[in-house]
């Protein structure tokens, strides 16, 4: 039963339609002050994941190949795209950056394949907690265009826990590790736009955590025996 998975897109949904309710309520200095908290804390949840990395050099490489395959073939501008029609055109750039922490984030996948694989679900609570308050934060201002946020993080996460079942017994740990730091990477990113410190392409950047593995897998087998 993919618990950690529902839960979290049921808080998307729930935060987003409190935050719009809520509306001018909220005064306008505690939601920036809310912001940077979240963007701050999504700078930790990504520190934390970064020490599992076990190779280096494949992380680096993931990142840099996956962000220039992201940009040849205009993931961002697609994910934009996307968005604005999920909602009729409202779409902008903190919107795009909530997308991507909530829909395609190293956590989330980690979390889901996890809980695909053996049933442990605390991973995706603790992402539902932050996720319940960002959503509701976000949605005073941009309303239920948040909560919409909710379906495709749920379809997302629920492709990754029917796959997991295939996926995590190919996976050796090395490999698990540099995807969590990949994944931390992008996290810290997300971070950074939250916080409005650098404009980082997020979305471009999520190739980055589809080749890590078969790099991370590559790197063991066949480059390091090589080296040495």
């Amino acid at each position: 039963m993919p618990t950690g998975t529902i839960v979290c897109a049921v808080c998307i949904v729930i935060g987003g339609l409190l935050g719009a309710a809520l509306g001018d309520s909220v005064k306008e200095e505690t939601k920036e002050t809310l912001t940077m908290i979240f963007g701050l804390c999504s700078m930790l949840i990504g520190l934390v994941s970064i020490p599992f990395l076990k190779n280096l050099p494949v992380v680096v490489l993931s990142v840099i190949v996956g962000t220039l395959t992201g940009r040849a073939v205009k993931l961002g501008d697609g994910v934009k795209s996307g968005l604005m029609k999920l909602t009729r055109g409202f779409c902008s750039e903190d919107y795009i950056t909530i997308a991507v922490l909530f829909c395609v984030s190293g956590g989330g996948y980690y979390g889901a394949l996890v809980e695909g694989v053996s049933g442990e679900h605390s991973i995706l609570l603790a992402k539902a907690v932050m996720e319940f308050f960002t959503a509701m934060i976000f949605a005073c201002t941009m309303k239920k265009s948040v909560a919409l946020l909710g379906a495709p993080q749920l379809i997302v996460h629920l492709l990754i826990f029917f796959l997991a079942r295939w996926i995590y017994p190919l996976c050796t740990p090395d490999m698990i590790a540099d995807f969590k730091a990949c994944g931390g990477l992008l996290t810290i990113a997300a971070g950074f736009r939250l916080l409005k410190l650098k404009n980082f392409p997020t979305a471009d950047m999520i190739p980055s955590l589809v080749i890590v593995m078969p790099i991370s897998w590559l790197w063991s087998s066949l480059i390091m025996p090589l080296l040495g």
